[in-house]
């Protein structure tokens, strides 16, 4: 057969109705029990699959859930988090296959971009992610009543429900260990502030710094690109020697890695001159050189409970809040003691990966 196989392909085979063989596919009552089982024995002969898109109408649902990313595309490519995120959602949606409608859209079609995904029934509900300040996606869903969960901290979800986690362990562990290892100049280069969780990580270098008891270092935009996390550590080690940081903590890998690239290229040791920590914990970290100390996060496993908390919402119409474990530094070679400062055979000074918690 060519073709894919019909129910009605299975019915002539079977020598029965469709309306039999659409009863026994579905495990519906009413049917004879030799009949069934000559049925499902037909459909295995032939090959025959359900097609998604028809049970999803019989359910009346659309089998597929969406993510819409108002990202440049360049700066998707280049960031770790999302492949690693999406592939968490892959991993709950593939065992049933249900399908991710993603699109990648400009902030200025946003709105219109979730009006048509609620008004073509093309999914049954969103995940929304890099929340912004102010955002007005929980409300645009709700007024369209698109089934919707935060990937992100609950104070921005507007009552819808979140999945987020806590960063501010893994930075107090990074400032307290950089602290005992001599540093007392810190910097952090920032993602986009319009974003809550770069702001809120910006948030949490500064308590850390406050808690720490050290004077708050220089803060450079570095915007999660590459581009911007080697601009904004050129523009810090460019500072006068009494101002310039010993040590840098970045918001995301892909700033760090680059501001580690650009310390080497100056003629800096990492981290002998520089220690330079990192977020997400991306799996290009543990093979810089050195390997880059970043906090872990694990995007695979925020994408899969993000799928499994929109289930909840979508079947029950709400979901309670999901806190994940929350980050913590994976400490690298990229930290160690201060110049000058010598080394006691403090944990600090690692080349090995060791995991922090912070209590």
């Amino acid at each position: 057969m060519d073709r894919r196989p019909t129910i009605a392909d299975v019915a002539r085979r079977a020598g029965v109705s469709r309306s039999s063989v659409s009863f026994a596919l579905n495990d519906r009552p009413g049917l004879a029990e030799e009949t069934r089982r000559r049925i499902l024995v037909a459909a295995e002969e032939l090959g025959w699959r359900p097609s998604r898109p028809a049970q999803a109408l019989s359910r009346g649902r659309a089998g597929a859930i969406g993510l819409v990313l108002a990202r440049d595309t360049d700066a998707i490519g280049a960031d770790p988090f999302f492949p690693a995120f999406i592939a968490g959602i892959e991993s709950v949606l593939a065992r049933r296959g249900d399908a991710l409608v993603l699109h990648v859209t400009g902030p200025a079609d946003e709105d219109a971009t979730y009006r048509r995904l609620a008004a073509d029934r093309r999914v049954d509900g969103v995940l929304l992610t890099d929340l912004r300040v102010d955002d007005p996606r929980p409300a645009l869903t709700r007024q369209l009543g698109l089934p919707a969960v935060v990937v992100g901290d609950p104070g921005g979800a507007g009552g819808l429900c979140s999945v987020g986690l806590d960063d501010r362990p893994a930075f107090a562990a990074a400032v307290r260990e950089l602290a005992a290892l001599g540093h007392r100049r810190i910097a952090h280069v920032a993602g986009p502030q319009e974003f809550r969780h770069a702001r809120r990580r910006r948030e949490s270098w500064q308590l850390a710094m406050r808690e720490a008891a050290l004077p708050e270092g220089p803060v450079v935009p570095g915007g999660f690109t590459a581009e911007g996390g080697a601009t904004a550590t050129r523009e810090l080690l460019a500072l006068a020697p009494g101002r310039r940081p010993t040590a840098v903590v970045y918001a995301n890998d892909l700033s760090a890695t680059a501001g580690l690239a650009v310390a080497q290229r100056l003629g800096l040791t990492v981290p002998g001159d520089l220690s330079v920590v990192g977020y997400d914990d991306t799996p290009l970290a543990e093979y810089t050189h050195p390997p880059l100390a970043s906090a872990r996060a694990d995007a695979l496993g925020w994408g899969a409970a993000a799928v499994r908390a929109l289930d909840e919402v979508i079947a029950e119409g709400r979901s309670d809040d999901v806190a994940l474990p929350p980050a913590e530094l994976v400490r690298r070679g990229s930290m160690g003691p201060a110049p000058g400062h010598a080394a006691t055979g403090t944990p600090g000074h690692a080349t090995t990966e060791t995991t922090v918690r912070s209590e």
